[in-house]
């Protein structure tokens, strides 16, 4: 069981999360915590989506509307799945490094800018042509 996990009856995540349970219907309906069905299509609340819940009440106690909190979930969802990919990208650096540690991950090329890869300690050679421009 992890924290996605869809194990709380619509009462208990509106105890857990202090709120009234047609408050929870009612962000179901908006679509600002979307709990999984079961085949009855009974909402199944998991401890994320308890967790968003207070998110909910925290940002509406601040003044937000519904509409902005939507905005303001979406846009952390956002920042989530980047860190997530930049996490990914990182790992996939690190490993190219180990796997070719006499090699540089890459430099910039001196035809059009592609990225090209060097070995360890040599350079890019410049280019020493003089071009004239004329209107």
């Amino acid at each position: 069981m992890d924290r996605f996990t869809p194990v709380f009856a619509i009462a208990a995540a509106a105890e857990l999360a202090e709120m009234h349970p047609q408050t929870l219907r009612q962000y179901d309906r908006i679509g600002l915590v979307s709990p999984q069905r079961t085949r009855g299509n009974t909402r199944r609340y998991s401890l994320h989506d308890v967790a968003r819940l207070r998110e909910v009440a925290r940002l509406s106690a601040e003044g937000l509307s519904l509409e902005g909190i939507r905005r303001v979930l979406d846009l952390e969802d956002q920042v989530r799945q980047l860190e997530g990919r930049v996490r990914d990208l990182e790992r996939a650096l690190t490993e190219e490094r180990l796997q070719r540690p006499d090699r540089r991950v890459f430099a910039a090329g001196s035809a059009g800018g592609e990225v090209v890869t060097l070995r360890r300690g040599t350079r890019m050679r410049r280019n020493a042509e003089v071009v004239v421009w004329q209107p």
